[in-house]
């Protein structure tokens, strides 16, 4: 007989979210954790720079699982067992190389009013773009938070059909086709509101000119405004705690250093796993929340799998800065102190630039650089008086062919002397914005994109978004055209993860939509 009604394989957003939804409906729950940690990117450290310095090593805001359904369903018991999040008023900002800046806030009226100042008409844009969003979010985020090969969905389009008309909704899936270049250059004057929303079409796996980036920049822009860029108190390990801790109040068990090494099936249907251990363990359902490459060619190694799985492409890998700080950084420019996250790029043209190197295998001359200030939403995150800095920058090669800039020595594979000279240059870029920089730096730690799939087998490459996201491996796509849905060829087996709809952040709907189709 099965010893447990579900085994999960992998402990990231999507498994929580999995386990807790179905420990709390009363079925018996195993989660098995390769790692000695549970949690996947939400990791927290104090070991990567000085001791009493909390590090987010990967994953760091939260704007996506708080406005996610997940969320809705879980947020009290989470609550329960420790999660809170720290807010600050100012969610992003764009600092571009000149000086000039230009800052998110939680105010749209005050935003509205902030971008007319910068480019005539372009508040009123703004407003229009974010409403039209508010106005579609129950159609959006039910289609981003349910299977999307399903009578629900159907339904759901059926329904949005009858309320805009066929016509209307045939312009509104056009426009949503549209690359976020397209989005910013037709709509807005100003290069500082173009600056702004220009990287965030990177935080989804995309590039400027990529279909659909422009409805993805503007559902983050709609999310940013109205929930902001939270951070988890205590770090995004806490995070990972609350729902180990509700998990096992609700009879789940949870096991860390044990590595899956096999999915059995019997008759075309998975019983169990087998582990590194040499341990059997059974379940009548198997979720394996894992890149594509780990599940078909790994742990269902020797059985049938989806030809087209062999030519899923991965995306550009990440690359994380940490600092340790001696004092508050001190701005260049005015309005930045509690800024959560600051892009420093110079707009459209340069954010296409970097990724572009990046995607060709080159070290980007001038990387886009995304720079979080956890410890001013968070101030126990370092030892009072101190500061810390995390820094992420999507745009780093998996395999590296040469150096845009022409000044770093390359090799294909990532070496340590190549990891912190283009640190060196990233660190370089920051501290002409720091007035302060070289009295208050203590220490820095980066890591590759080798260093993060080292940590994180599912980070293939350093990739954080489960491959690349275009459109031929996206929505009813993902990972592969032949699969439906979260299933398998494999019956009772189900496949999470960011590889899975509706894709990477930290919104768990995979995990979500698999436990609810258990019934939970």
């Amino acid at each position: 007989m099965a010893a447990f009604d579900h085994l999960i394989i992998g402990s990231g957003i999507n498994a929580l979210v999995a386990a807790a939804m179905l420990s709390r409906k009363g079925d018996s729950v195993l989660v098995v954790e390769r790692e000695d940690r549970v949690g996947g990117c939400m990791y927290t450290s104090d070991a990567v720079t000085l001791p009493g310095f909390h590090h987010d090593v990967m994953a760091a805001t939260f704007v996506l699982f708080l406005t996610s359904p997940a969320y809705a369903g879980l947020a009290e018991d989470l609550a329960e067992h420790g999660l809170a999040f720290c807010h600050s008023a100012h969610p992003t900002a764009a600092l571009r190389p000149d000086g000039s800046n230009l800052v998110l806030g939680m105010d749209r009226a005050a935003n509205v009013a902030a971008f007319n100042a910068c480019g005539a008409g372009d508040g009123d844009q703004h407003a229009a773009d974010v409403g039209a969003i508010e106005a579609d979010a129950d159609f959006l985020f039910a289609l981003l938070g349910q299977p999307l090969w399903s009578r629900q969905a159907l339904m759901l389009l059926a329904k949005q059909a009858w309320k805009k008309g066929l016509g209307p909704l045939k312009t509104w899936f056009g426009e949503a086709l549209e690359p976020s270049r397209g989005w910013l250059e037709t709509r807005y004057a100003s290069a500082d509101v173009q600056a702004l929303w220009a990287a965030w079409v990177l935080h989804v796996g995309l590039t400027p000119e990529a279909t659909y980036g422009g409805q993805m920049s503007r559902v983050i822009a709609f999310a940013l405004e109205a929930a902001g860029a939270p951070v988890v108190k205590g770090g995004a390990g806490q995070a990972a705690a609350a729902f180990r801790s509700l998990i096992e109040a609700k009879g789940g068990v949870v096991r860390t250093g044990v590595e899956a090494t096999k999915i059995i099936v019997e008759k075309g249907r998975a019983i169990g796993i087998e582990t590194a251990q040499e341990e059997k363990i059974l379940a009548k359902n198997i979720i394996a929340s894992t890149a594509p490459g780990q599940l078909y060619d790994g742990l269902l190694a020797g059985q049938s799998q989806p030809e087209t799985t062999k030519k899923y492409r991965h995306g550009r890998g990440n690359f994380q800065l940490h600092y340790a700080l001696d004092g508050a950084v001190e701005w260049q420019s005015a309005g930045l102190e509690d800024v959560a996250l600051i892009h420093l790029t110079d707009g459209i043209d340069a954010v296409s630039k970097s990724s572009n190197e990046a995607e060709r295998g080159m070290l980007p001359a001038v990387p886009t650089i995304c720079v979080g200030q956890p410890n001013r939403l968070d101030p126990g995150r370092c030892p009072e008086g101190k500061a810390i800095l995390w820094l992420q920058i999507p745009d780093a090669p998996s395999a590296i062919k040469g150096d845009a800039a022409g000044q770093i020595e390359t090799v294909p594979d990532w070496t340590e002397e190549m990891r912190e000279a283009f640190a060196d240059r990233i660190e370089g870029i920051l501290s002409r914005h720091i007035k302060n920089w070289d009295r208050i730096k203590l220490k820095r730690r980066a890591y590759s994109p080798r260093d993060l799939e080292q940590m994180n087998v599912n980070l293939v490459g350093g990739d954080p978004y489960g491959g690349a996201c275009t459109l031929d491996q996206f929505f009813v796509w993902r990972p592969v055209a032949g699969q439906v849905n979260n299933g398998t060829s494999v019956k009772n087996l189900y496949h999470i993860g960011a590889s899975t709809h509706p894709g990477p952040g930290l919104g768990g709907g995979s995990g979500l939509n698999v436990a609810k189709g258990l019934g939970a």
